[in-house]
């Protein structure tokens, strides 16, 4: 990025900062803070800094305009300490991060910037409906990241006082890193008998057995040979255990409600490994492990701009995650209504603020706010108007 090109995005970032209200994270005296400023040479940043030294947080960023900002999970009792020895850790939210580059499927020199940012809102999507329903976290802040993607801030006490350790579990629950499929399944006892049920009452086992029972419901809205069909696409399941499995589903169906996994021979208890392998398959969320497991974090304060994108690190509401678009919805409204005059060098598609075109080469004026997010994003340089 040349030097014209720097500093017309700093003076911008400034403008916004002037006219933006940022919060403040909780507790923002105990947390460091980092900054990466619109300097020559690379990105790299000044940390080790406390809210103290930085000054109030509004003058500071309209004065500086950094190009990126950050403040830690952390809380410290010395946050700007030199060393994270000395700074006394006190705790740390619980933070995911999910970067749409890493994602399976997602390959960033194939992948359009659009189509990976909804990929990430899906995986977002999968990791929110875990925390809410597996753990029952209060005090969730969800932010799109301004990047590649989405971070989900847990500040739940529960959480605070969590080594790396205990993240790294939570972590492996996500992302079900070598589950026991088998361990799904108890022994219950009924009496003088005992039976094999699934572990209904939450987790995993939940998970599968509402996939069984929205499968069992699909089954019987099929006619008998498309059903039966079904059912055979399904590993370890031939023709026979198909009829023995459609005969179950259709006569009895509390036993599968019941998570009765011995109900109808062996054939059910096939199709709920398959089913469970599926939900596991299509209900985890791809978080970026390091960054859960790390207990001292840095990570983009919402409502900052993002130095690559000059998109806003937009904070959501938990309704809004579904409509929400990025590249519409944390456009900056201060960079809106006016041109600016920039020389295009890496052409092509872009699809920005509700319009998919072709870009060409050479120097052009275009909106603003379309010009900054060419130039942060490293495909045009400001020229002189």
């Amino acid at each position: 990025m040349d030097g014209r090109t720097r500093e017309y995005l700093e003076g911008r970032f400034g403008d916004y900062y002037r006219s933006a209200a940022v919060p403040l994270p909780p507790a923002p005296g105990e947390r460091e803070w980092g900054v990466i400023p619109w300097s020559a040479g690379g990105t790299r940043m000044h940390r080790h800094q406390s809210l103290l030294d930085l000054g109030e947080l509004d003058d500071y960023l309209t004065r500086s305009a950094p190009r990126h900002v950050y403040f830690s999970s952390a809380r410290f009792s010395d946050p700007g300490a030199s060393s994270m020895d000395e700074k006394g850790w006190r705790g740390a939210d619980l933070v995911f991060d999910i970067d749409a580059d890493h994602l399976p499927g997602v390959d960033p020199d194939e992948t359009n910037y659009a189509d990976m940012l909804e990929f990430g809102k899906e995986a977002l999507l999968d990791l929110v409906d875990l925390l809410e329903r597996d753990f029952d976290f209060d005090e969730m802040q969800v932010v799109f990241s301004g990047g590649r993607g989405y971070h989900v801030h847990v500040r739940d006490d529960s959480v605070r006082q969590l080594d790396s350790d205990a993240r790294r579990e939570i972590v492996d629950y996500i992302r079900a890193i070598d589950l026991d499929v088998e361990g799904l399944i108890e022994t219950r006892q009924y009496g003088t008998t005992t039976r094999r049920v699934l572990r209904t009452e939450g987790g995993w086992g939940r998970r599968t057995h509402q996939r069984l029972l929205d499968f069992a419901d699909g089954l019987m809205e099929m006619e008998e040979d498309a059903a039966l069909e079904r059912l055979m696409e399904l590993d370890g399941i031939g023709e026979g255990r198909a009829k023995t499995i459609l005969g179950t589903f259709q006569n009895n169906s509390e036993a599968i409600r019941d998570g009765n996994v011995e109900a109808g021979g062996p054939g059910v208890r096939t199709l709920v490994e398959a089913l469970a392998h599926e939900t596991v398959e299509d209900e985890t969320s791809p978080i970026d492990e390091p960054v859960t497991t790390d207990t001292k974090r840095l990570i983009r304060l919402p409502k900052s701009l993002h130095g690559g994108s000059g998109l806003v690190v937009q904070p959501l509401d938990r309704d809004e995650i579904d409509d929400f678009d990025p590249l519409v919805d944390a456009v900056p409204d201060r960079f809106r209504g006016e041109e600016t005059t920039v020389k295009v060098t890496d052409a092509g598609p872009v699809t920005f603020d509700g319009d998919t075109f072709t870009l060409q080469s050479g120097v052009q004026s275009v909106r603003e706010s379309l010009g900054i997010f060419l130039m942060t994003r490293g495909r045009a340089e400001k020229v002189q108007q």
